[in-house]
């Protein structure tokens, strides 16, 4: 449960400031996403250069891909089994818990359904910077009961009739609690606050592993009944978009939902989404890629090119940075975009092992690359196919993997939209910095 890569929010909330509880169907509301590598974030090192901070993000993305379904074995209590590590992606998002609302720093993840943060009684957790939730402290917190409708498998009864979690990810990194009601709060663009309440989450007493101080918990921007998603789906329509900027633009990016989600007009590409194997994820449906004037047909040993088959075979994530394809399709992509350019590659850099110098001319020389999902297509421009690494060296940002995955690069400086009554995502080219 990573990302995103890959989604940074961040907003602070005044009890001084007009709140309203979103009530109808026909609400929107937007949201600035700040990246993890942001100077807004705390993560951010000002003596780090541009490629340096690249290069981590990077190697996160690699981290995060090789964890995608990692068997775990049950334990007792049941648990919840994330694939994915505890460094949860690109984007972060500040959230206000409970009345009066407190902000918590949390992981915002297409790649992730619980929205959990650590809670007294701490019976064992992790050090984070801002003060621990105190249920107490709330005149909105309840415990849900074993008998509410949430509470279903893989959750568990308590001894005290509370429903319980427990969260293990692919790194051995997790958290354990009660899954319970509270008040969200967001800091909208419009600078009106939007409260949402009787949201279930998780109120964390045990947790552990490779969480930071930086980061207070997850929100969950998955496809399964417990993300924020699917819990706010009637009041947003089950729309939501976001529109991420370039990686060196000072703009932060946006996530919007309900009406102001609505990805509509000119140029509007729209494909499919299927669910499989762990709900949570986003699967689309890749028929080919296309470089230049030649087609590549989606096949591997997994899947045919059948536009027919019912549970799709890409993973759409905003939280991981790189787009991983299948290793013996990846080498028809790789070898056909080294045959459309005369310039000779030099040595790569940790996974991207196409480079290239970026002397005069050489972006002139890089093919379109299209990927054709059934029903709609995205044509990449340079930035979403090639990074500045270091000066002078550009890579090609796609890498082989295990699990086909669409990455943040590539989503770039495009508006996506998600529908969960329609089961589509749209695609729309947009200058996010002016969104």
């Amino acid at each position: 449960m990573e990302l995103i890569s890959s989604l940074f929010l961040c907003f602070t909330i005044s009890l001084s400031l007009l709140t309203f509880p979103i009530q109808s169907r026909s609400s929107g509301f937007s949201i600035n996403l700040i990246h993890r590598d942001s100077p807004l974030s705390p993560y951010y090192n000002s003596s780090m250069s541009y490629y340096e901070i690249l290069r981590n993000s990077i190697r996160r993305s690699m981290t995060r891909s090789s964890h995608m379904f990692t068997p775990k074995l049950a334990s007792s209590p049941p648990t919840i089994q994330s694939p994915l590590t505890a460094v949860t992606g690109e984007y972060l998002m500040k959230i206000s818990v409970g009345t009066p609302p407190l902000d918590f720093l949390a992981a915002a993840d297409t790649g992730s359904d619980l929205t959990w943060i650590q809670c007294k009684p701490c019976i064992e957790c992790y050090q984070q910077n801002t003060p621990i939730f105190d249920p107490k402290r709330s005149s909105t917190y309840r415990n849900q009961p074993c008998q509410s409708k949430v509470c279903q498998k893989p959750l568990s009864c308590g001894d005290k009739n509370f429903c319980n979690y427990a969260f293990t990810y692919g790194d051995g990194s997790y958290t354990e609690g009660d899954i319970s009601l509270e008040s969200f709060t967001f800091e909208t663009t419009s600078g009106k606050p939007v409260v949402v309440p009787n949201i279930s989450f998780g109120c964390g007493h045990k947790a552990g592993g490779n969480f930071d101080k930086f980061t207070d918990g997850i929100v969950g921007l998955g496809n399964s009944d417990l993300s924020i998603i699917n819990q706010l789906r009637n009041t947003i329509n089950g729309k939501f978009s976001y529109c991420m900027v370039p990686s060196k633009s000072n703009v932060p990016s946006k996530i919007s939902f309900g009406s102001n989600a609505i990805v509509s007009g000119y140029g509007v590409q729209r494909t499919p989404f299927f669910t499989r194997d762990q709900q949570l994820y986003y699967y689309l449906f890749l028929e080919s890629v296309t470089i230049g004037e030649a087609n590549i047909k989606f096949v591997t040993e997994t899947y045919s090119n059948n536009a027919n088959d019912k549970d799709g075979n890409i993973i759409i994530d905003s939280g991981t940075t790189l787009t991983y394809l299948p290793s013996e399709f990846y080498q028809l992509v790789e070898d056909e975009f080294k045959r459309s350019i005369s310039s000779t590659p030099v040595e790569g850099e940790d996974e991207l092992t196409l480079c290239y110098k970026n002397e005069e001319g050489f972006e002139k020389e890089v093919p379109t690359i299209t990927f054709h999902f059934t029903g709609g297509n995205l044509e990449l421009s340079v930035l979403n196919t090639m990074l500045e690494i270091e000066d002078g060296k550009l890579c090609f940002a796609m890498a082989p993997g295990g699990t086909a995955i669409f990455g943040n690069v590539q989503q770039t400086s495009c508006l996506v939209g998600y529908d969960l009554e329609a089961k589509t995502v749209s695609f729309k080219k947009t200058d996010c910095t002016k969104y």
